[in-house]
């Protein structure tokens, strides 16, 4: 499995260590910035990894800013892309399988490094469910079909 992990400035030393992590396990990782602590901008790294995971370039993403939510908003304006927030396990078991989720955001000033790895392998191993669940998850791909290029 093919996954980008993708980072600003608050999120890169965790990126790190997530990258690390991963690379130990059966993971292509690709590396979508940012690449050192300097300050930087959340969305360039968000519209970077969600375009990789809209053009099918890799799997899934993992995205880390400093609360998580900046960086998942700048992404979910990626055409087919649907980021959630990892704020709990369940919630991200729920992402999957209910939502399609395909990327996953982290908080690095508000979670720890046990947590979003515990989450990320929930994340990554949980199958979406569709079902009832699949009417709403197209009609949020039909929006995007008739109000974005």
């Amino acid at each position: 499995m093919k996954i980008i992990l993708a980072s600003d400035h608050a999120g890169f030393a965790i990126k790190q260590t997530l990258k690390q992590h991963l690379s130990l396990q059966p993971y292509q990782v690709v590396d979508g910035g940012t690449f050192d602590e300097g300050s930087c901008h959340y969305p360039t790294y968000a519209f970077l990894a969600g375009e990789a995971v809209a053009k099918k370039e890799v799997e899934f993403g993992i995205i880390i800013c400093g609360s998580g939510i900046g960086i998942s908003i700048a992404a979910n304006k990626v055409k087919g892309v649907r980021a959630a927030v990892g704020y709990h396990d369940e919630a991200v078991r729920k992402s999957r399988e209910d939502n399609d989720a395909n990327m996953i955001a982290f908080g690095a000033r508000y979670m720890n490094v046990e947590d979003m790895i515990r989450r990320i392998k929930i994340f990554l191993t949980t199958p979406y469910l569709k079902g009832r669940h699949e009417s709403r998850v197209d009609l949020i791909t039909d929006y995007e079909k008739k109000h974005f290029k």
